[in-house]
This record gives structure tokens, C-alpha cells and sequence, in this order.
């Protein structure tokens, strides 16, 4: 079996001890290496008489991998591992973000101001005027991440305690890109009446709600309801933050082949709430024939397994009604979008599709084909992983999506919000793009503030904001 690309998902770092003799060190690294891990950093030498201490960075594409390293090291003559450090479960030690405060409070007269008696005036004042919450309290710049633990990552249903550690994360990107105040709220329960009812009651504290990691179809309907009763903005990342980055990237790709969206025939694997809401976002640019596959087949009106979210799907697409599997339809597409699972596309599959086919193949960590396989016969290839170019990416939409909806101070999301997003991405790659270069890097400083001010504008011209 081909051993994945070393990842610093896996990364460890050690400390060795080494008879201090030369050729030792060479010797630590042609083990390292022939077991196929890499070596990052040699982070420091410390020679102790005859031994020589050394701190050692290597990326492995496993836990096994990485105990298939202790042991080569452990094989080795004069070399002992002093220390070992697996970099992922230390960075998340203690969690991974903290309440700062904005004000000094360093006497008495700062506690008086901050605190009682002088907050008293601040509560007056909102009780009078409930939308001053949205300017003098955390409401103005905070978003609540809420999640259930049904649809984790690529982890599925682990629940609400293992899907911490992700919400964070998601806390830390809305900080570090879009300079928005988030914070997770994993809930214990998946009966969709207590988590609506459980999120409307905390309105008063966020200025907006972030879903996340919620199965479908439960999903459809948290969202659906929430948006309609909240008069803040209610987004699932999922379905609304994947739509947008993938639609960017879908613009950018038509324009290197030169295609219309119009007239493109169009495949996806993956029916669920982010592959849905792809389709219907692609749908409003322009597109025309679409075939949805899920794991029992292509997606018609003829199937009676199919749930409300899947009915309603089967009815707006696949206008020939085709049946069977991928191999079955993806002949002739222009378009593959998957969302689905590892390994469920081959070469024959993209060898079948039309001439110059776009393979958007973002399932992850393991995408629906190898990008490697097909490098010569598609025009244009994204995945979901940073470690191939055109990586499809949500942090590209939702932090730049809420700092926009946040200024404006909307009422809730719009479709031309998201399309406004959309566009933004794609327009900040415009003047350089390229097949393997379609979308932005997530750390592209100039993405957040273009699509925060698309959204904020589409807002504005959509009469869903508050006087500012």
C-alpha cells in the first residue's frame, strides 16, 4: 500500500541522545527517512561530553507511522529518545482560546465604571434601546459556534465533547482572519425542537450563530427555522461556507477552460447538507444539468429511499432522470464535484468526462480520486487538502461572511450575500489565475476584507440591516 504524504497533522517532536561520535546524526536520519518520515527541524545541539542532545522535528502520515519511527530510532546502536512529543495533543492542551479583557481595571475608580455601581447606567440605557446591545456589549463582534458532534470533520457522529477541539479551531480562524469574537457552544442533545428552541434562547448574547457539524437532513431544518425566527444572522458553515468557496473556485475554473456555466454538464458525489447546498448555489449561477450520485446511486425521482432534502433534489435535477452509479453518468460531464468519500471516481471515470473536465475532489483527508492519478487528463483539479494546489476551503468564506454581516449589522444572510462572496474569491485570483491556482490561499490577507465587503454591500442593497 502507497504510504500517504508525512503531514504535520502527525508531527512529533523528540529529543535524542547520542553518543557523541561522528556520522551518529547521519545515521538518525537515513533511519527517519527510510521508513519515509520527514524531518522539519533540527532544532538545537547540546553536546554533554561524549554525548551529543539534539531536538528533532519529523512529520508522519500516522500514529502508526509515527511508532513505526520510535521504533527504526529505538533499533539504532548509541541513540536514545530522551523526550517524545506528539506536537497536535500538546497544542491543544488546556484548549485553545481564552477570554481577554478590553478595559484596564486596575483601581477602584476602573471597578466602579467596569462594574458596579456604574454598569447599572449601561443596563438602563439597553433596557431603553435593546438594539444599543448590538454596539455596547460583545454582541457587536461575537458569534456563537454551534454543534451537535453529528458530523464532525471526517469523524462522523462523535458527539458534542469530542467535537470541541474542532469548534475551537473554528473560534481561532474567525479571530485570526476576520477579527470576529467566536465561541463554541457544543450542545448535549440531537432532537432538533431543543436545539432550535436551545439557540433562540441565546440571542441576547451573539450577534450572530454559526452551525456547525450538524447531520442532515436535521440540518435543513435547524437552519431553516433559526434563520426564520432569529433577527440576527444564522449560517451553516457546512452547507453555506462550503457553497461559496466551491462556487468561487468554479468560476475560476470555467474561465481557464473556457466554458459557459450554462452549458456544462455537471456530477457530484455527496447529497447531503453541503452538497445540496453546492448545487443550489450553483443552480442560481446558471447551471442547467446537474446529476447527483449518493451512496445508493444517482439521485431520480423514481427512488423511494430518498428524504425530504433528497426528494427535493431529485425534483430540480437530472432532468433525463439517468440511473445506476458514477461510472453510469459521469460520461460526458464537464464538472465533477465530490463531497462524498475516498477512492469513488477512477481514472476510466475522468478519462469518460468531456474534453479540458474540471475534478473538484474534496472529500477528506482522502479525496474521491488521487489528484496524482489524473494530473494529465484533467484541466483543472481542487481537493479539500492544503498539501495540493486549489485547496477548497471554508476558511475562505465564513470569517470574512460574518465580519461583513457584523458591520452592516444584518438581520440574517442572504443568497446574494453568498453569491457576493463568491465572486470576491474569485476576483482576488482574476489577475493571476491559472489550472493550478483557481482559488486563494487561506492565509491570503486580501480575502477576508473582499468578501467582507461584498457581503456587507449585498446586505446594505438587500434592506436587511439595521440603522448604523
Amino acid at each position: 500500500m502507497t504510504r500517504q504524504t508525512p503531514s504535520p497533522a502527525y508531527s512529533v517532536r523528540l529529543r535524542l541522545r547520542m553518543v557523541n561520535e561522528p556520522g551518529t546524526l547521519g545515521t538518525v536520519a537515513v533511519a527517519i527517512g527510510g521508513v519515509g518520515a520527514n524531518i522539519v527541524a533540527l532544532e538545537g545541539f547540546v553536546v554533554k561530553g561524549a554525548y551529543l542532545e539534539d531536538d528533532i522535528t519529523i512529520y508522519c502520515s500516522s500514529v502508526a507511522h509515527q511508532e513505526e519511527v520510535r521504533a527504526a530510532i529505538e533499533a539504532l546502536d548509541g541513540v536514545e529518545i530522551v523526550a517524545w512529543d506528539d506536537r497536535v495533543h500538546s497544542l491543544h492542551e488546556g484548549g485553545k482560546i481564552e477570554v481577554v479583557s478590553k478595559s484596564v481595571l486596575a483601581d477602584m475608580d476602573d471597578l466602579a465604571m467596569l462594574y458596579t455601581p456604574g454598569v447599572a447606567r449601561e443596563c438602563r440605557a439597553i433596557a431603553a434601546d435593546r438594539d444599543r446591545s448590538f454596539t455596547h456589549t460583545i454582541r457587536k463582534n461575537t458569534v456563537a459556534i454551534v454543534s451537535d458532534g453529528t458530523a464532525v470533520l471526517g469523524l462522523g457522529n462523535i458527539g458534542p465533547h469530542a467535537a470541541m477541539p474542532v469548534m475551537e479551531g473554528k473560534a481561532q480562524l474567525f479571530k485570526h482572519f476576520g477579527g470576529v469574537d467566536a465561541f463554541p457552544i457544543c450542545i448535549d442533545t440531537t432532537d432538533p425542537d431543543e436545539i432550535v428552541s436551545l439557540v433562540q434562547k441565546l440571542e441576547p448574547t451573539f450577534g450572530g450563530i454559526n452551525l456547525e457539524d450538524i447531520a442532515a437532513p436535521q440540518a435543513f431544518d435547524i437552519e431553516e427555522r433559526l434563520a426564520a425566527s432569529m433577527d440576527i444572522p444564522v449560517f451553516h458553515d457546512d452547507q453555506h461556507g462550503t457553497a461559496i468557496v466551491v462556487v468561487a473556485a468554479l468560476i475560476s475554473a470555467l474561465k481557464i477552460v473556457g466554458k459557459d456555466i450554462a452549458d456544462i454538464k455537471l456530477v457530484t458525489a455527496g447529497v447531503g447538507a453541503a452538497g445540496i447546498a453546492v448545487m443550489k448555489m450553483v443552480m442560481a449561477l446558471g447551471a442547467t444539468h446537474i446529476v447527483g450520485v449518493d451512496h445508493a446511486g444517482v439521485v431520480h425521482e423514481g427512488r423511494d429511499d430518498l428524504d425530504s432534502s433528497k426528494r427535493w433534489f431529485a425534483e430540480q435535477t437530472n432532468p433525463e432522470n439517468l440511473q445506476g452509479t458514477i461510472s453510469d453518468v459521469i460520461g460526458g460531464a464537464d464538472v465533477f464535484v465530490g463531497l462524498s468519500a475516498p477512492n469513488v471516481l477512477t481514472v476510466e471515470d475522468v478519462r469518460s468526462m468531456a474534453p479540458d473536465p474540471i475534478v473538484f475532489a474534496m472529500a477528506n483527508p482522502d479525496p474521491e480520486i488521487r489528484p496524482e492519478l489524473i494530473k494529465d487528463i484533467a484541466a483543472v483539479i481542487a481537493t479539500g487538502r492544503s498539501d495540493f494546489p486549489n485547496q477548497i476551503n471554508n476558511v475562505l468564506a465564513f470569517p470574512g461572511m460574518f465580519r461583513g454581516a457584523l458591520d452592516a449589522r444584518a438581520r440574517k444572510i442572504t443568497e446574494s450575500m453568498k453569491l457576493a462572496a463568491a465572486h470576491a474569491i474569485a476576483e482576488v485570483v482574476a489577475d493571476e489565475l491559472h489550472p493550478q491556482y483557481i482559488i486563494p490561499s487561506a492565509f491570503d490577507q486580501r480575502v477576508a476584507p473582499a468578501v467582507a465587503a461584498a457581503a456587507r454591500a449585498a446586505a446594505e442593497a438587500d434592506g436587511v440591516c439595521r440603522p448604523l
